[in-house]
């Protein structure tokens, strides 16, 4: 694979429903009502259900690994969660748009920066990507 700074990976368009929400809840175990109910969400102050930052991450991920075509080849990920992903219950739910670039080659591994989207606002900061490309 010929990679070079720069190269923007191929934009990525997530959707997150309330039922992918209960779904990651029953697989990683975290049932915190946050992000099920609107209830106790806004006991607690906020506008509504939010998406796990986890699911979030994980789901992101995949700019980079659809584009280098094998999820083993991350060598490592790290983010911030900058941003709340409200998941309205609408039964259409929220797009996030997740973008890669190229930001660094060397020794056979790329450094890709992501930026991922909603409504705008940047959901995930320094989200860094290493992905061996040789």
């Amino acid at each position: 694979m010929s990679v070079e700074v720069g190269l923007e990976l191929p934009s990525l368009e997530l959707t997150f429903t309330r039922t992918d929400l209960v779904r990651y809840a029953g697989a990683s175990g975290d049932f915190n009502p946050i992000h099920h109910s609107d209830h106790a969400a806004r006991a607690i102050g906020l506008d509504g259900v939010l998406a796990h930052g986890m699911l979030t991450m994980g789901r992101a991920l995949r700019v980079v690994t659809d584009w280098a075509g094998d999820p083993a080849k991350v060598v490592s990920y790290g983010v911030r969660f900058t941003r709340p992903v409200p998941v309205p219950d609408d039964g259409v739910g929220t797009v996030v748009t997740v973008n890669g670039r190229v930001t660094r080659v060397s020794d056979g591994v790329a450094t890709v920066s992501i930026e991922a989207l909603c409504d705008g606002a940047k959901v995930l900061g320094s989200a860094t990507v290493e992905v061996r490309v040789d």
